[in-house]
């Protein structure tokens, strides 16, 4: 099939392009061109900024592809715009979106019909992914425009551009710092392999019972809090120094009846605009992030720490026939392989003086 991506050059992105090249489709990548990076063998690029519109209808004018898979589709104004693009164009429209559109406390797993939150609770980011869709549908019922959603959950796997998550776990491994763990350990997440949710992407391409609907996509192995931990201690051959925040104190600093200083040190951003638009998105919610990603359950919308946070991928299974390659430890083991090959420890230097206010408080 003949492929457009727009992004693909980011985590997720990159990842979906070498899938797609492997799957034997004719890749073309549209994105600003200012990410170095170098694509797969016959790959095209063409170089716009969606955020211009005469540009973006300038450079895709007059093309023609069988799919376009949209990685960088953050605001209702960019769908609009991509169906003003690729109406009439494309045979299929898949918008990627964020599970962190479903409203927190919802029993896990969730399906794609689980409640949605458009209220004070979600912050901008959530929104205007459910305003996109909301824009994107409509003209599915309307016009029959080609769209499909896809919720990606937490995802691991190589060239992770947020280092605040499975990359600062190794570092407190391998440095022997105390691995903190909420409550009693079981509280249970999921995380996909980044090329397994790549490949969950091209199984559906131009699959029409998928015009219309939105997919949850993620792994299918859950682990707890505590399976997290002895994964990574299998993985990494290092003995985790545990130390458990009691449930009371974890109720305490979540609702930020505890006040701790923030963390200064490579703080998980979402990748929106720029680093600064997701710093001030993500500010209000800052100390949550930092306690959600002393495992790795980060949500943006943040469900509460004590709340399972699984969602159900059999709606994709059954469209597309795909299942993940990769359990849970399959996915730590080869992020790890990538994270050390790619410098390990030298990588990156983490500021864990938050965690150290916990422990003096813990103590």
């Amino acid at each position: 099939m003949q492929v457009l991506v727009m992004g693909g050059s980011l985590f997720n992105g990159r990842s979906l392009v070498k899938v797609l090249v492997e799957s034997g489709h004719d890749v073309t990548v549209c994105n600003r061109g200012r990410t170095p990076v170098t694509y797969p063998d016959g790959v095209a690029h063409i170089a716009a900024d969606r955020t211009d519109a005469d540009q973006l209808r300038s450079a895709l004018g007059g093309h023609s592809w069988d799919a376009v898979v949209d990685m960088s589709s953050y605001h209702p104004g960019d769908a609009e715009l991509a169906i003003d693009v690729f109406s009439g164009s494309t045979g299929h429209y898949i918008f990627i979106s964020s599970t962190v559109t479903y409203a927190t406390g919802s029993p896990s797993p969730m399906a794609e019909d689980a409640p949605d939150d458009r209220g004070p609770n979600q912050n901008e980011y959530g929104l205007h992914k459910l305003l996109a869709e909301d824009v994107l549908f409509a003209a599915h019922q309307a016009d029959g425009f080609p769209a499909t959603t896809v919720s990606l959950s937490m995802v691991m796997g190589p060239h992770n551009a947020l280092p605040g998550r499975e990359q600062r776990m190794f570092a407190r491994m391998l440095t022997g710092r105390p691995v903190l763990i909420p409550g009693d350990g079981s509280t249970l997440g999921v995380v996909g392999h980044v090329d397994d949710q790549s490949r969950a992407i091209e199984s559906i391409l131009g699959a029409e019972a998928s015009f219309g609907r939105r997919f949850n996509l993620t792994g299918d192995d859950a682990h707890s809090d505590t399976r997290y931990v002895d994964v990574l201690e299998s993985v990494t051959g290092a003995t985790a120094d545990r130390v458990a925040i009691p449930a009371p104190i974890m109720d305490q600093l979540w609702d930020g009846d505890i006040k701790l200083p923030f963390d200064t040190g490579a703080r998980p951003t979402m990748d929106i605009r720029s680093t600064e638009d997701s710093v001030a998105r993500i500010m209000p919610h800052i100390h949550k992030f930092q306690l959600a990603t002393i495992i790795q359950r980060l949500q943006p919308n943040v469900h509460r720490w004590d709340h399972d946070v699984v969602f159900s991928v059999d709606a994709i299974k059954a469209i597309g026939g795909w299942t993940p390659s990769f359990d849970f430890p399959g996915c730590v083991a080869d992020t790890y392989e990538w994270w050390q090959s790619a410098g390990g420890l030298d990588r990156m230097e983490y500021d864990f003086a938050w965690e150290d206010e916990i422990l003096t408080h813990l103590r």
